[in-house]
């Protein structure tokens, strides 16, 4: 008897999503901490400010980083 291949069109695709619930969390998560970065160089204080020339930049730059880990987290 010959055996007949399935062909690859012929089963049944279960198609899984690349993200899960909790990458979407975790990205929504980084999105708060940018915007939050972002609210720190908001304001009438000193160009030349503390808060605004450190701390705004690496907040926001943290918020990226954790973006990339909620990404590639699997």
């Amino acid at each position: 008897m010959i055996e007949k291949k399935a062909s690859p069109l012929s089963r049944e695709n279960k198609s899984e999503l690349v993200f899960t619930r909790k990458n979407y969390q975790l990205l929504l998560i980084s999105i708060a901490i940018v915007a939050i970065g972002f609210a720190l160089m908001i304001g009438t204080t000193d160009i030349y400010d503390f808060r605004k020339t450190l701390l705004a930049p690496l907040v926001v730059l943290a918020g990226f980083g954790f973006g990339i880990y909620a990404i590639l987290k699997k």
